[in-house]
């Protein structure tokens, strides 16, 4: 049609036919041998990543990389061969989401860092504190980044005291011996898991953002940029920002759609980029004007820049004040440029692929969560009782957007660990096409008490903008310690024998099977 008359078509598709033709996630096989010692702390790693692409490759070269470059999540690996391979299948071509390839390697990392904790005879806690990265030594990832600003022992340390994560694993514990003993029906699990997740395109050119600052005379303001609200709070930060370097409310800005014929040339809003690279543009292109402002009334004043100050709309320097609008109203009448473009550039960024060696991140985003689940032994079903997370964003530029993105990742990333589970034909024909056998979690899968907090006095030491922290995408792989948490209740349901095989999504059925499993070797 589009065609034939020459003119833009919309195709509108149905459930059914929008999930069998789109991509999804990158299903993995994920495969390793580990050597370790007597406290678990790793000495060895061997590791092969299976990346399923579909049909076509799609974006599966950066999405099988960004899965190897997260296989140690938060672990140093003294000595680590990390191969990643890519397959072809006769299904629709998978394709990037949220943690692009970084969730499922890190589940490779903490399976194994349960199962060594089982072999050791240890909490599965005291072998992750064993294993972390180091702030002077033990401090190189496989990759060879030296790893800053995570400051992980905190983090854990502090959520281990505000979950109550070792009184709760002793009751745990005790309840699940109960009920072996008397037979009964529910038994419970705990995790804790912590999350390191590299912040940067390891595309380098799509590391930069560009910007279009408008001034008005009315002193009202108007922003572009590169990046796509999608829900995510984006341009409340982008509005935000450019509010407080002028000193206005943010009312009186304005941050228009994004157009390619305002702001060329953008980068996808991915790679939980969006705040970082275009905050920093707009910022830059609002300094600009301010600058012009500031140039003006030094030169007409003859006082210093310093001197200056532009705050709630006021701009005062001495014993002398005007509003921004009469400011901007004078600057129009002296001929000074009220417009900017703003450009920022990740720094710092390189990255060797023929050598794997390199910095493809500017910064890590790091966080813990501890999971609390109850089963059904008789049927598999479970619940989630208690989630507590403690994530560093950084200097937060908005601290309810950011407690926000923190909930939905979690959730999300507990969905696709647990819930949504993707069916395909031998033909390759998707199967599960629709709300009624394609489960997402609803608000009956919401923790019974679900704690989240950020991390206090912990600004970003790299120059990101503000110094925060992305919050995009990091928060998702929280949603691992509900799977854990699973496999610790059937570990003792089992009778600590054996380490349960519990294949992802971690349903009803799956978790019955390893049920029994557990208890047929007990």
């Amino acid at each position: 049609l589009a065609v034939r008359n020459q003119k833009a078509v919309k195709l509108r598709l149905s459930r059914s036919d929008d999930m069998a033709l789109t991509g999804k996630r990158h299903p993995f096989v994920n495969q390793a041998q580990v050597g370790f010692d007597g406290d678990g702390r790793i000495q060895a790693l061997n590791a092969e990543l299976h990346g399923l692409c579909g049909c076509s490759p799609d974006l599966s070269d950066a999405i099988v990389d960004r899965a190897m470059f997260h296989t140690d999540n938060a672990y140093y690996l003294p000595h680590a061969t990390i191969a990643g391979h890519r397959w072809f299948q006769n299904t629709a071509s998978n394709t990037a989401y949220r943690g692009f390839g970084g969730p499922q390697g890190m589940m490779l990392a903490e399976q194994m860092l349960d199962d060594i904790a089982r072999a050791v005879g240890k909490d599965p806690l005291l072998v992750r504190q064993n294993n972390l990265y180091g702030s002077h030594d033990r401090n190189i990832t496989p990759y060879h980044q030296t790893v800053t600003g995570v400051d992980l022992p905190r983090i854990i340390d502090e959520l281990v005291v505000s979950s109550d994560y070792w009184a709760r694993r002793k009751a745990i514990t005790a309840y699940n011996h109960r009920t072996r003993a008397q037979g009964g029906r529910y038994v419970r699990g705990l995790a804790l898991t912590p999350v390191k997740f590299g912040i940067s395109f390891t595309a380098m050119f799509l590391n930069q953002a560009g910007a279009l600052v408008h001034i008005y005379t009315d002193g009202t303001v108007q922003v572009n940029h590169g990046g796509t609200e999608m829900g995510q709070g984006l341009y409340t930060k982008i509005g935000q920002i450019v509010a407080a370097e002028l000193g206005l409310p943010l009312a009186a800005i304005e941050v228009t759609s994004t157009r390619t014929d305002k702001v060329p040339n953008t980068s996808p809003t991915a790679a939980s980029s969006g705040t970082d690279l275009n905050g920093q543009a707009a910022r830059n292109a609002a300094l600009t004007i301010k600058q012009r402002l500031i140039d003006m009334l030094v030169q007409e004043h003859g006082i210093e820049a310093a001197e200056i100050e532009f705050n709630a709309g006021l701009v005062t320097w001495a014993d002398q004040s005007m509003t921004f609008a009469e400011l901007v109203q004078h600057a129009y009448m002296q001929r000074i440029s009220l417009s900017s473009t703003g450009y920022y550039r990740t720094p710092k960024i390189h990255y060797d692929r023929d050598q794997a060696k390199g910095n493809p991140f500017f910064y890590y985003s790091c966080g813990a969560s501890v999971s609390e689940v109850e089963i059904d032994t008789y049927t598999g079903a479970y619940s989630v009782l208690r989630v507590d997370i403690l994530h560093d964003v950084g200097e937060s530029i908005n601290p309810a957007i950011d407690i926000g993105q923190i909930e939905g990742g979690f959730i999300q990333g507990m969905g696709w660990l647990t819930t949504e589970e993707l069916v395909w034909g031998d033909d390759g024909r998707l199967q599960t096409n629709g709300g009624a056998s394609y489960k997402i979690p609803a608000v009956g899968d919401t923790p019974k008490q679900f704690n989240v907090a950020l991390l206090q006095d912990s600004k970003n030491q790299e120059a990101t903008i503000y110094h925060s922290k992305a919050v995009g995408e990091p928060p998702f792989m929280h949603g691992i310690s509900v799977w854990s948490a699973l496999r610790d209740a059937i570990w003792q349901a089992g009778g600590e024998a054996v380490n349960p095989q519990l294949d992802t999504p971690a349903t009803p059925e799956r978790v019955l099977w390893a049920l029994q499993a557990a208890s047929h070797t007990s």
